[in-house]
């Protein structure tokens, strides 16, 4: 938006600053990985390279689950009954991981506990063809990580884990004992790739129900106690006096200004964050030009007076999305009066959190503009 344009918008509306959006982690993500097994003795193969890949989904900021398929070929140890042949297992599963700290920190530790089948195959087997040597059995995985950050898209991840096997359906037939239960050691390293958008599990959007209706009583929707032409039912500022000008859910109309192009980096900026440059997007410029622009224009409109808010989309725990939004309004309220706008103009910072959507949570296109910071100012 040209400076013109915003200056005119503000000195005829009395409105302020719209969006300053942030590009939060995705929902959606694949996590290919490359590692290596080291087998339980008892199963007397060596180690064996090992190779998976993961389509995951964070519920929260927190915590992801991953849905794993993962392989791994082993050649038998010299001087077992299965020497110089190899041995198969193909897993699927389930994985759960927990990351400590914040959601925005570059290096994250992380434990995780995962249930699935493993598939064991007996390969190179003309001589056990009379005999059961391939199966799916129950295996339990547990380990923990850590994970770094390159950008809100990319991840590394590296991994420890230990792996129980219920092997039932081939160990009898190739070695010289008859245990079942296996415990293999795998290190992995790997990519976390983030597609889709969001910042977590989507909230349900909310379905008002109107109070019952007792019998031989007058519904909410047919009174009007504040008499500003919003039925009681939908009105959301019940004390907004008579004669005021309200929107349609009955509180002061305040009109806005969009100014999209200021963009956050992803969960920033962060607790005691105090400097805007470095917590937005790439290139930095073009969004201090923006705020820059609405320096100048509230400084040609003395008399405006205007409240810094900040917002969210419903993505995320309400605890997380409310200090969100409080600190991007801290920061572009800081913006505004280290430029020489004085605090008596302005109000807040207000953080609203994702209780004040302007679009759907249900696309990735509302989500966006639901993510926001703003100056509002009452007519």
């Amino acid at each position: 938006m040209k400076r013109n344009g915003l200056f005119a918008l503000i000195a005829l509306s009395l409105a302020g600053i719209g969006s300053a959006q942030a590009q939060d982690y995705s929902n959606w993500y694949i996590a290919p990985r490359i590692g290596a097994v080291i087998p339980d003795s008892d199963r007397e193969t060596d180690a064996s390279l090992f190779t998976g890949i993961g389509i995951g989904y964070w519920s929260t900021p927190n915590f992801a689950v991953d849905f794993e398929l993962t392989h791994n070929n082993a050649q038998f140890e010299d001087g077992s009954l299965r020497d110089g042949r190899e041995f198969e297992n193909a897993g699927v599963g389930f994985a759960g991981r927990y990351f400590f700290g914040d959601s925005g920190s570059s290096w994250r530790p992380y434990v995780m506990g995962g249930l699935g089948f493993l598939r064991h195959a007996a390969i190179s087997g003309d001589n056990l063809r009379p005999f059961k040597v391939n199966g799916w059995d129950p295996m339990l995985t547990v380990g923990g990580g850590i994970q770094h950050g390159f950008s809100d898209r990319l991840a590394f991840r590296a991994e420890i884990a230990a792996r129980y096997d219920r092997d039932n359906n081939s160990r009898q037939f190739y070695t010289s004992d008859d245990s079942t239960g296996f415990i293999d050691a795998i290190a992995s390293v790997g990519l976390l790739i983030n597609f889709g958008g969001g910042d977590g599990v989507v909230a349900p959007n909310e379905v008002r129900n109107d109070p019952p209706v007792k019998p031989n009583e007058t519904s909410c929707r047919d009174l009007d106690d504040d008499k500003d032409g919003v039925n009681n039912c939908d009105d959301r500022c019940a004390s907004t006096p008579a004669g005021t000008n309200v929107g349609p859910d009955g509180c002061p109309l305040v009109v806005t200004i969009d100014l999209r192009g200021v963009n956050f980096k992803f969960d920033r900026p962060k607790k005691g964050e105090s400097n805007i440059g470095p917590t937005l997007q790439e290139p930095t410029a073009d969004s201090i030009a923006i705020l820059d622009q609405a320096v100048d224009t509230l400084q040609r409109n003395s008399a405006v007076r205007v409240e810094v808010i900040g917002h969210t989309d419903a993505v995320g725990t309400d605890e997380y999305n409310q200090g969100l939004s409080e600190r991007r309004a801290r920061i572009v309220y800081d913006y505004l009066t280290s430029h020489g706008i004085d605090a008596g103009r302005l109000s807040g910072p207000t953080g609203y959190g994702e209780s004040r959507p302007i679009d759907t949570n249900d696309t990735k296109e509302g989500r966006a503009r639901n993510r926001r910071t703003e100056l509002e100012a009452q007519k």
